[in-house]
């Protein structure tokens, strides 16, 4: 199937600090294509891969799982280690988790983790049915384009198949149970109004990592998609400071030093 216009996964050539960007499920890299652009423009070298299921039709992410999507960005970040001298990662919702995986599993490799709105569970009654129901409703409505600003829009599916939401569901015990491993500096930015992640995920997720460096900030204007909306700017600069505490030097103004290569598709 052909990629729905703005799903395009992006990649820049910048310094030797790079950022690896996960979207959320569901979504596609337009949800994360200006945060990604802000940090590229600072001199960072990033990767916003496309997730498999993604960016096509709803039907196509039915017949994927977990370990499709997390290969895929382990797969990025360690192509990114081969040419980078640190990297961090960062992820909205699902993709939040899918970095947080990361850091678990790849320890020293990982710099520091940017989360916004990370997911930690599937709530609602419906999700203790999920191992029955998927295999009798393909479907169920969407959860994209949760924003408060007015006019924008999420490049999102319309419909959540149930088989890729009983695999989201296991993965997310999965992630639950490695979060103790997870040591890095995290920077975690959630939005107090969110209508398709609860305060409680955040609330478990910063129980359980051992990070001894946390910051905590609330994005009091934005719903889930906060990387679309009001408060957009304030992630970009609060992890272009991230960035540039844990790794001096790495982060450069606008127009100056390399120039590095953009490319979509």
């Amino acid at each position: 199937m052909p990629l729905l216009p703005g799903a395009e996964p992006f990649r820049h050539e910048g310094g030797e600090t790079a950022v690896l960007l996960c979207h959320g499920f569901t979504g596609s890299p337009q949800s994360m294509r200006p945060w990604a652009e802000h940090l590229a423009g600072r001199g960072l070298t990033v990767s916003l891969p496309l997730l498999p299921g993604h960016g096509t039709r709803w039907e196509d992410l039915g017949v994927t799982g977990w370990q499709d999507w997390y290969a895929e960005v382990d797969r990025e970040l360690r192509l990114l280690r081969d040419r980078s001298a640190r990297v961090f990662v960062a992820g909205l919702s699902m993709g939040g988790a899918l970095a947080l995986r990361l850091a678990a599993r790849h320890g020293d490799a990982v710099s520091g983790v940017m989360v916004v709105n990370p997911a930690n569970r599937v709530h609602g009654v419906a999700a203790h049915a999920l191992p029955v129901l998927r295999h009798l409703v393909p479907a169920t409505k969407g959860i994209a384009s949760d924003i408060a600003k007015p006019v924008v829009r999420e490049l999102g599916y319309d419909r959540v198949p149930l088989h890729a939401a009983h695999s989201l569901r296991n993965f997310f015990r999965l992630v639950d149970r490695e979060l103790p491993q997870v040591t890095q500096p995290l920077l975690l930015m959630r939005s107090p109004q969110d209508h398709v992640v609860p305060p409680a995920d955040s609330a478990r997720i910063l129980s359980r990592v051992s990070s001894a460096d946390v910051t905590e900030v609330l994005l009091e204007q934005s719903y889930h998609v906060a990387t679309l909306d009001h408060d957009a700017e304030l992630i970009f600069r609060e992890s272009t400071a991230f960035i540039g505490r844990l790794a001096p030097g790495a982060v450069r103004e606008p127009g100056l030093g390399k120039e590095g290569t953009t490319a979509g598709g």
